[in-house]
């Protein structure tokens, strides 16, 4: 085996996600995935810390995204309206051509509860996040963390349809969909 593999990280994720899809979460070990990938395991921690980071590994890139993009809104935007803009904006460009993926990985983390338990962590981070580039924006509390809060139920309601079809409908379109849906059942109250 040569020192260094071309498309590493992209060959261990991909064997991550067969042995979780085929095996289970759980049965399979680090030494697996790299054998699948035609790689050694120290070539495996040079990419992630453990096999949860193969699924977990861009949630910081998701982050630095949706906060950039908030901070980024203009100063006039409603608060809930530059959450759902930066989540129009990552949608269109972490998620793009990759929902085939993106659907794998929800297949692990659905069969496994502590892979749920996890995602829910980095999801609490992610409005935790958004919520405080909203108060550098100015806006008070408790409505940067309505919003912030608001806007990732919105991201998991559009990413949980965009993943279980096969339409052509992106992942931003889904997000303006579930934001519509979210005004639709606030507006009699």
């Amino acid at each position: 085996m040569g020192r260094w593999e071309p498309n590493s990280r992209a060959r261990l994720e991909q064997a991550a996600h067969e042995l979780y899809l085929d095996r289970g979460f759980d049965r399979t070990t680090v030494a697996d995935i790299a054998a699948r990938a035609g790689l050694t395991e120290r070539t495996f921690f040079r990419y992630f810390a453990d096999k949860r980071e193969v699924l977990f590994g861009g949630s910081g890139l998701l982050h630095d995204l949706l906060v950039e993009s908030v901070g980024a809104a203009p100063a006039s935007t409603a608060p809930l309206a530059a959450v759902v803009t930066a989540l129009e904006a990552v949608g269109d460009s972490l998620f793009a051509d990759r929902r085939d993926g993106a659907r794998r990985r929800q297949q692990v983390i659905d069969a496994n509860i502590e892979l749920q338990e996890r995602e829910l962590i980095k999801l609490a981070s992610l409005a935790a996040a958004v919520a405080a580039a909203l108060r550098r924006r100015g806006v008070p509390d408790p409505a940067a963390v309505l919003a912030a809060e608001a806007g990732i139920a919105i991201f998991r309601t559009a990413f949980g349809r965009w993943i279980a079809e096969d339409s052509r409908t992106d992942l931003a379109g889904h997000v303006r969909e579930s934001l519509a849906e979210l005004k639709a059942v606030t507006a009699g109250g």
